[in-house]
């Protein structure tokens, strides 16, 4: 199973939000340097990120994107769901991890027991702990230049 660049710079993009704009609009601009990711391509996954009610935009002057709830209440899952289609690990399942093949698939449980374990995994992790790790990373890295 492989997790797409959309899924990957989307929580990238939400963690540099949630650490770096404090509250306050952050413009994509600003997240797209620090992440190295297109402007383009960033603009098109927060439209997806806005639609699943992760962030909000700020129009005018000092506008940008702010966190639609608290960092602690949005769950990796929430973000992957946002710009992904289907979290399911094989392509015979449907949104929802039912097998489009019937009752004759013999390796039925194994997908769905994948795909739960994933979901639980993603769902166990917030923004807020993503976030925290981060900020204790650039301490790390500060410390060690100094």
């Amino acid at each position: 199973m492989r997790i797409s660049t959309k899924a990957q710079y989307a929580v990238r993009a939400m963690v540099s939000l949630s650490l770096h704009g404090e509250g306050k609009p952050l413009a994509l601009h600003d997240i797209a340097t620090r992440e190295a990711i297109s402007l383009a391509y960033l603009e098109q996954l927060f439209v997806k990120l806005r639609r699943g009610r992760i962030v909000k935009s700020v129009r005018g002057p000092g506008g940008g994107y702010v966190l639609a709830r608290p960092a602690v209440e949005i769950r990796v899952d929430e973000i992957i769901d946002s710009v992904e289609e289907s979290l399911v690990p094989v392509s015979c399942m449907d949104d929802k991890g039912r097998c489009v093949c019937g009752d004759q698939c013999v390796s039925h449980a194994v997908w769905q027991g994948l795909g739960e374990r994933v979901r639980q995994f993603l769902s166990s992790i917030t923004l807020a702990d993503l976030t925290r790790d981060a900020a204790n990373k650039a301490r790390t890295v500060l410390s060690d230049e100094c």
